[in-house]
């Protein structure tokens, strides 16, 4: 603790509530170097609180959706090398699909319905670390790796990918409640015909895209209407994208690893 009378310039966590104390009723006033010191370690304590709410907000809000509903299958796209970075994406230390708890229970609730049809949900991405939003947009930014081009954005520059919308520096799905996903014949884990693969950088990717064929457009709608019976929303430029409406965090962005 500090010493009345004695100009120390150290101070250390156990001295906090003192000076606290101390501020409060002004007697730091005549030590600017001391209060200075102080408020450095506020802010340090500050980013350790955000450092902490973000591991809480990861272990009570989000969950496995394996542990949800094992029966859902999991191709999880950027923890391998089939994605249009053509490697393993920052952030996926771990195959699984992390969800908040509200999204979780609700896909459930499609797969019961898929069922019904003999049809399962194939999921390909949920929660999205901040990392690996960053590590999308490092990609985008060496315009000399095109490796994946052929498979992914044939059709689109790599320079106009910003422009376009198809690389963002944020993401919904940091936020923990939206998920890539299409449908599969249950018994022969046989993808429905989208008209597109996942994560294809192209128009026709558009859920509404009127230049895919009839039978693609019926796969398309019967998954839009499969998950907004239980309160997803899709984003229109992409058929595999959607967000649980509304979503417990609407504002906050998550990067914990993924493991």
């Amino acid at each position: 603790m500090i010493q009345e009378g004695v100009a120390s310039p150290f101070i250390t966590f156990g001295d906090l509530p003192q000076l606290i104390q101390s501020l409060v009723a002004g007697n730091l006033r005549e030590n600017r170097a001391r209060k200075a010191m102080f408020k450095k370690y506020l802010g340090i304590l500050f980013v350790l609180v955000l450092v902490a709410a973000g591991r809480l907000g990861r272990d009570s809000d989000f969950v496995s959706l394996a542990s949800v509903d094992p029966s859902i299958i999991l191709e999880m796209r950027y923890y391998g090398a089939h994605n249009f970075l053509g490697r393993p994406v920052r952030g996926y230390g771990a195959p699984q699909c992390l969800l908040t708890k509200e999204a979780a229970k609700a896909l459930s609730a499609v797969q019961a319905e898929a069922k019904k049809r003999g049809l399962s949900l194939k999921v390909y991405d949920c929660y999205r670390p901040q990392r690996a939003v960053d590590d999308f947009v490092a990609w985008a930014k060496d315009l000399s790796d095109i490796k994946m081009k052929k498979e992914f954005y044939p059709h689109v520059p790599k320079t106009e990918l910003f422009k376009e919308g198809y690389i963002a520096a944020k993401s919904g799905h940091s936020r923990g409640s939206t998920v890539d996903l299409t449908l599969v014949r249950k018994f022969h884990n046989k993808n429905l015909d989208m008209g597109t693969g996942f994560d294809f950088f192209d128009i026709r990717a558009h859920t509404d895209n009127p230049e895919i064929g009839a039978r693609q457009r019926s796969n398309r709608l019967l998954l839009k209407s499969l998950m907004e019976k239980q309160g997803f929303k899709n984003l229109p430029e992409e058929w595999w994208h959607y967000t649980l409406n509304p979503e417990p965090f609407p504002k906050r962005y998550f990067d914990f690893e993924i493991k």
